[in-house]
Formats: structure tokens, C-alpha cells, sequence
């Protein structure tokens, strides 16, 4: 674009337009300022839904105050000729573009995402070290639930950058692990034999599904871990919980002795 072209973009800029364009731009953040102090003040004198409405309208507000600024300023200083808005809405749609290459990356894996089902509604999966049940899917990302009762939303786009992990993958069967540390000096067939039947008579247990005990030795004692699965994924958290406390109640009947482990010298004790 020459001088000369890019001088027709431009309307010839009169202190009026200069005047109009401040007092506008005055009005949008007086308007702004006035709902972001009248809106929280609102909010505070309502309950549950209500107030929460109000709130989210702080940010939609602001959007389209300055959008309506936007849209009365920038008509005083450029020429609203075709060319001069097709060279306008081409720069635009480039920067829009550049800006929301993510946005659509996380599109397009969405897409993949319904075909390829790596989780789905009910599953409890791991993104990012955020481990969650699925409560909905939609095109740009996926709304887990933690077990703090806590929405996440993770944008399908972790198909192309990270690993995730899918605990019971569109079945109702997903395996629990309740862990135990002892010092090496007890008998083995023993406390595997306690541990089988404290997971066979919890309340929580899927009895059609395996039950293992498994142990490995470590330099300071031996580990051993209970495998087996809930009736339900959701009661995940009190299975563990159940295999933990009867596991260590009837551990304590027994010729055993606890492993004290020692964090190693470079973890992170903070």
C-alpha cells in the first residue's frame, strides 16, 4: 500500500472529530467504571442464582460498551469507503485469526475427540495432573468435576500436547489402589491372606471383578497394595478409604510393624 492509498483511509481529522472521539471514549469508561462499582453492590444484596447472574454480567457489560465505542470512533477517523473496509476486516480477520488459532485448534480437536472417544461422559480421566469425572463435552472442551467438587474445563487441544488418562474408559469397572508399608521382618502369605479378605468384605467391592495383593520389596521394608474394584466409579474415594482403615485395623492384629519411610534427600518437603 502506497503513501497515497494509505492516506484514503483516513478522514480529514477536524477538532470536533477530535472532541466527539474523547467524550466518547470518556462515556464508555465512566459506563464501565459505573458498573463495575453498581453491579458487585447489586450482587451483594442478592442470593444463590441471582447474585451470580449479576456478577457474570460485569464482564459482558465491558465488552460491549467498549465494542459500541469502538464502533462510533473509528468511523470519525477512517473513511467508510468498500475498499477501505475490505482492507480493514482483511487485517482484522488476520489478527482475529492469529489470536484464536488455539480457540480453533481446540475446535478441530473436538471433532476428533467425537470420533475417537478417548473419554466420554461418566469416564474419570487425568489431564495435566487434574483428575475428574466427565460431566460434559463440548466443542471446544471438556467439563470434569474433581473429587473437591470442583468444575474444570480442558480444552480438548491437550489431544495434540499431552497425555491423558482414562480410569474406567466408557465401562463401570475402574481399579482401586489402597497401599501399605511394612518393615520387612513378618510373614508375607499371612498378610496377603488379610489383606484378600479385607477386600472381600468391604461393602464397596465388585466381587464379579479380580481381587489381587500384590507386594514388591523396597530398601526399607516391603509394599504391598490391594487391587479391586468398586460397584460404582463414584464410590472410588470411600472404596479406598474402607480398604484403608479396615486394611490397617487388621494389620495392627498381627506380628507386623509399620514402615517409617524417609523422604529422599532432594524431595521436596514443603
Amino acid at each position: 500500500m502506497d503513501r497515497e492509498q494509505l492516506a484514503g483511509l483516513f478522514q480529514h481529522i477536524t477538532g470536533a472529530a477530535l472532541v466527539e472521539a474523547l467524550a466518547v471514549a470518556g462515556a464508555a469508561l465512566l459506563l464501565i467504571w459505573l458498573s463495575q462499582r453498581l453491579l458487585p453492590w447489586l450482587a451483594a444484596r442478592l442470593h444463590s442464582e441471582r447474585r451470580l447472574f449479576v456478577l457474570a454480567l460485569m464482564p459482558t457489560i465491558r465488552l460491549l460498551v467498549l465494542l459500541g465505542a469502538l464502533l462510533w470512533i473509528v468511523p470519525l477517523f477512517l473513511a467508510p469507503t468498500l475498499q477501505n473496509m475490505v482492507a480493514i476486516l482483511g487485517a482484522a480477520g488476520l489478527a482475529i485469526g492469529f489470536a484464536l488459532k488455539d480457540y480453533v485448534s481446540s475446535l478441530i480437536a473436538g471433532i476428533v475427540a467425537a470420533y475417537e472417544h478417548p473419554y466420554r461422559p461418566g469416564d474419570w480421566i487425568e489431564v495435566d495432573g487434574c483428575y475428574g469425572e466427565v460431566r460434559h463435552i463440548g466443542m471446544r472442551a471438556v467439563e470434569i468435576v474433581t473429587p473437591d467438587d470442583t468444575l474444570v474445563y480442558v480444552p480438548h487441544q491437550k489431544l495434540w500436547t499431552g497425555l491423558i488418562h482414562n480410569a474406567n474408559n466408557g465401562g463401570a469397572s475402574l481399579m482401586c489402589v489402597a497401599h501399605f508399608y511394612l518393615e520387612p521382618e513378618h510373614d508375607a502369605h499371612q498378610v496377603r491372606r488379610v489383606l484378600e479378605q479385607v477386600a472381600l468384605s468391604s461393602p464397596y467391592v465388585k466381587l464379579a471383578k479380580p481381587i489381587s495383593v500384590v507386594l514388591a520389596e523396597r530398601p526399607w521394608g516391603t509394599h504391598y497394595r490391594i487391587k479391586a474394584y468398586p460397584m460404582d466409579p463414584r464410590q472410588q474415594f470411600q472404596f479406598v478409604s474402607d480398604l484403608s482403615a479396615r486394611g490397617k485395623d487388621s494389620l495392627r492384629r498381627l506380628p507386623v510393624r509399620f514402615a517409617r519411610i524417609r523422604p529422599e534427600p532432594d524431595q521436596n518437603l514443603s
